[in-house]
């Protein structure tokens, strides 16, 4: 299950989207979620699913390998299902005991369901497509005019770049836990739900150690490296927009265009 966590990795081949600024994919990953929430129908899903699949197919990142990222994600995806099924007022459809699945709850759970997996995958791609270095570069040239009202922008990117960054990495040392304590005799996998969550327990504590490590010695390396923060920095590949860029800003903003008056005008 841990190897199926794709968010923060960053699959390296050669493709349109991966040769994209990666200010125009942070926008487009940011219109495409705005899209998914303007839509109320199915001929906006439709849409959002299409230009989704354009992308990855651009992406030359295997499907397989974005599905495989949604397992992680299977118990909140029904967790959300359910109580929207069985929770949303309206018209009467079936029956159960107490419980009553009304034809809103049906509409509204496939929805948030076809929601979360196209944000999921959308968000995937980003990060599946840009390195945490030019995601952190790409963050801070479009939050730079922040800079006036004196918000630190140099540092919340850095920050947010060093999470993504840490992902696979605790997945990994999780996995290698995991792996130590199955040799000692743990076990992860029979049992019910509240079994398998106590057995996790003991992971917890060598995984917040391990964390703490990593972390200490990423602040020993950037302080030997005589690190002060964004100001008076300068790049060794500054962002420059190309024609491409432009050519994929057009397309995001056709789409949003689609997806305004087939996702909530015409229906």
């Amino acid at each position: 299950m841990l190897r199926d966590i794709t968010l923060g990795q960053y699959y390296q081949t050669d493709s349109v989207i991966h040769r994209l600024d990666p200010r125009v994919k942070l926008v487009t990953t940011l219109c495409y979620i705005i899209s998914l929430f303007i839509v109320d129908n199915w001929i906006g899903y439709v849409i959002a699913g299409a230009f989704l699949l354009m992308v990855i197919k651009l992406s030359k990142v295997p499907f397989k390998f974005m599905v495989r990222g949604m397992k992680s994600i299977v118990f909140l995806l029904l967790f959300a299902a359910v109580f929207n099924l069985f929770l949303t007022p309206g018209e009467v459809v079936v029956e159960l005991w107490k419980l009553h699945i009304t034809k809103e709850g049906i509409r509204l759970a496939s929805q948030m369901a076809v929601r979360l997996v196209f944000l999921i995958m959308g968000s995937s791609v980003m990060t599946l497509t840009t390195t945490p270095n030019n995601l952190t570069d790409a963050l801070e040239k479009l939050l730079g005019p922040l800079k006036v009202f004196k918000v630190p922008i140099h540092e919340i990117a850095m920050m947010m770049s060093i999470a993504l960054r840490f992902i696979p990495i605790l997945l990994e040392e999780t996995d290698k836990i995991m792996k130590a304590q199955i040799a000692r005799g743990a076990d992860f996998e029979s049992g019910n739900l509240i079994k398998k969550v106590k057995s996790m327990v003991p992971l917890l504590v060598p995984l917040f150690i391990s964390a703490f490590r990593r972390a200490n010695d990423l602040a020993m390396a950037m302080e030997a490296r005589c690190y002060r923060g964004g100001e008076y920095r300068t790049k060794m590949k500054p962002l420059i927009y190309k024609k491409r860029d432009g050519l994929a800003y057009g397309v995001v903003a056709f789409y949003l265009a689609v997806c305004i008056v087939f996702g909530k005008v015409l229906w």
